[in-house]
């Protein structure tokens, strides 16, 4: 089965994409391209579909740039593939070409940047945690580094989990509406009493959008309501299975 891309016009004539799960070689509940060695899957066949992912986009495996996400706030820049260790971050940007970056995700937002007048790429991992804390922020500062410009960059959000999926507590809530009370637009009312359904694309739309980007989207993917397609962190947890897949978006000059 070969391999199925999802790109953005915003983005081209830039190599770029977001990878689903179809044409890889893992197997089992990891079944397609499983890009992630965080996983527990056969480590040969994740470099495998790694290899396969790079090369759709016309490069190498070793030309691959990553970083070790935790979730944070944290954007670095790089001009060469990354070597282990990965640094510690969650947004990576690059004016060299030839590097491919990628990130990895599971139902967080994946978030693919582009100057391409400058000649600058972003890539970052926003989950709710990491999208308010700021690292969507932080890779457009990592990318004005490398002599990006807001005003001309454009941000596309990749397949995540949509607001429909994404059931919250009081908690949750309170902890948005505490740092500002207009986070009220990104919540529902959920099924039952002091439930809530998030909506973190949205979420880092107008993030992005707050920072003065020229152009933010969503390509409106939702990771958890397509098995086929897409590989989910909470669709996995809810089935009670022992681990998940995680899927690559990946961009390079």
């Amino acid at each position: 089965m070969a391999l199925e891309i999802i790109t953005s016009d915003s983005l081209s004539p830039l190599r770029h994409g977001f990878f689903t799960r179809k044409g890889g070689a893992s197997s089992g509940i990891y079944a397609g391209l499983n890009c992630g060695y965080g996983s527990r899957d056969q480590s040969e066949v994740v470099k495998i579909n790694r290899s396969r992912a790079a090369a759709a986009l016309g490069a190498e495996a070793e030309q691959l740039a990553g970083v070790n996400q935790v979730h944070s706030a944290r954007a670095v820049t790089v001009d060469a593939p990354t070597q282990k260790p990965l640094p510690e971050a969650d947004g990576i940007a690059t004016a060299t070409p030839g590097v491919v970056l990628m990130i990895l995700t599971a139902d967080c937002a994946p978030v693919l940047f582009a100057d391409a007048e400058a000649g600058v790429v972003g890539a970052a991992h926003a989950g709710w945690r990491g999208a308010f804390d700021g690292v969507l922020e932080a890779t457009l500062d990592a990318m004005e580094s490398l002599g990006a410009r807001r005003g001309s960059t454009c941000a596309v959000i990749g397949p995540t989990i949509s607001q429909a999926a994404y059931e919250v507590g009081q908690e949750f809530l309170e902890r948005f509406l505490d740092e500002d009370p207009e986070h009220q637009r990104f919540f529902a009312n959920g099924a039952a009493p002091e439930k809530y359904q998030f909506d973190l694309p949205a979420f880092a739309a107008w993030r992005l959008r707050e920072a003065g980007i020229s152009q933010a989207e969503w390509l409106r993917h939702c990771t958890y309501s397509d098995p086929d397609r897409f590989f989910s962190y909470r669709r996995s947890t809810h089935r009670k299975e022992p681990d998940y897949g995680r899927l690559a978006a990946a961009i390079r000059l």
